[in-house]
């Protein structure tokens, strides 16, 4: 029997990278092969020396043609095995493997926001603003919350794929929604994460509608679009003190630029101290504040142990580079 397998890459698209996806018929899923493509259309070869690799690393089922095909997410190699200087996976595993020993998990936040005929969904036809920003946050109502089909079916696809999907909601500018993976360890949250965000814009295809993470969709008194990073260890669940550690470890020198650099292009756009974010040249922690770089949620001040919420990611952001840059700087510090 032949089933298909849909072969999805990260590509090398600068400042932020897109997804790339073609099909391959194969006859089982339980093997599958290394496959290539043209790098030369995708930012990743010159054209007198084009082929890439890509090799599986992340399979579910293909919850958009059922049947038992399947989603594949590869890894970007060179012709040699090696990897491509666009493969942050490879980084990521390889800081994941080093500190295994202390758990390191996460929960991404992955906001983003739908736009048609050059406007985001919800704003008037033929130009203007919407009502200012405050119902439209975790909202009901048609109008106040736009998009509702499209993030349903969403939902279902990642179920059905089998993500760590753990919740959605309506965000707080018009046409902006958000949905949650994890809570799961690196590499595999990164990857749950860009194959959620391939399924996001599969879907919207079906409605006419594109998804975008840009981080200032829409300049002016408009929030942001961000990537919340929940991050915990073995040592912050079990101790506050260990969370006290990790936060004074993000923001020490050379750590807030090394974070910020890695977080999303465009950042600065985003983080201006409004908006419920900090500066982004400034770094600040503290508990239940949304205005701070790095949340400690009232719950786990209360319980004495739990996770932080660093709050700076953008929504464009790389999750490999993310997590990498998190498990590296917490991890080191708690070791």
């Amino acid at each position: 029997m032949a089933f298909k397998a849909e072969y999805i890459w990260v590509d090398g698209t600068q400042p932020t990278a897109k997804l790339r996806s073609k099909t391959k018929i194969v006859d089982s899923v339980d093997d599958l092969p290394i496959w290539g493509f043209d790098g030369s259309s995708t930012n990743q070869a010159p054209g007198d020396k084009s082929d890439c690799v890509l090799k599986p690393v992340f399979t579910c089922p293909d919850p958009i043609r059922g049947g038992g095909n399947v989603l594949v997410l590869c890894e970007v190699l060179l012709i040699d095995g090696t990897p491509h200087p666009t493969n942050t996976r490879a980084a990521c595993a390889e800081t994941a493997e080093k500190f295994a020993g202390q758990e390191p998990i996460f929960g991404i936040e992955q906001e983003y926001t739908f736009f048609q005929d050059g406007r985001p969904l919800g704003f008037p036809l033929g130009g203007g603003f919407p009502a200012p920003q405050g119902g439209y946050y975790c909202g009901v109502g048609a109008d106040e919350v736009f998009g509702r089909d499209i993030v349903e079916k969403h939902m279902d696809l990642c179920l059905q794929a089998g993500l760590h999907l753990s919740g959605i909601n309506a965000e707080v500018m018009p046409g902006q929604w958000e949905f949650q993976i994890g809570p799961v360890g690196a590499p595999q949250v990164a990857d749950e994460l860009w194959v959620a965000r391939w399924l996001l814009y599969r879907v919207a295809e079906d409605f006419g509608v594109a998804a975008t993470l840009d981080p200032k969709p829409v300049k002016g008194d408009w929030n942001g679009a961000g990537a919340h990073t929940n991050f915990s260890t073995n040592a912050m669940r079990e101790d506050y003190k260990a969370i006290l550690t990790a936060c004074e470890a993000l923001g020490g020198e050379g750590k807030v630029d090394e974070h910020i650099a890695g977080y999303g292009a465009d950042i600065e756009h985003r983080l201006t101290g409004m908006h419920e974010t900090a500066p982004w040249s400034e770094y600040s922690y503290g508990v239940s504040d949304r205005g701070a770089s790095v949340r400690i949620p009232w719950q786990v001040e209360k319980d004495g142990k739990g996770y932080i919420e660093d709050r700076r990611p953008n929504a464009n952001c790389d999750p490999y580079v993310t997590t990498r840059l998190i498990i590296n700087t917490c991890c080191s510090a708690l070791a």
